[in-house]
């Protein structure tokens, strides 16, 4: 982990592209500024975290449901 000091209204660059800036502190909380290209995506951890968990739990709906599928085919072959 890297870890900087900052003040307001100065920046870090993320590679060629990404710049971050200090835009106040207030108390505990800082604010930043992010400016990058539109096709990188930039999230909260916690929303991050969310849409992790909810595409794992879409992905084992999809497997339940070729499960159904098979099971619903293989009964259909007996009969």
């Amino acid at each position: 982990m890297l870890v900087l000091k900052r003040k307001v209204g100065e920046t870090v660059m993320i590679g060629d592209h990404i710049e971050v800036q200090i835009v106040s502190v207030e108390g505990d909380h800082v604010k930043l500024g992010f400016v990058a290209p539109k096709e990188v995506q930039i999230l909260r951890q916690e929303l991050y975290e969310g849409i992790v968990s909810e595409n794992k739990n879409a992905g084992n709906q999809v497997g339940l449901q070729l499960q159904m599928i098979q099971i619903l085919k293989e009964f259909k072959s007996e009969i």
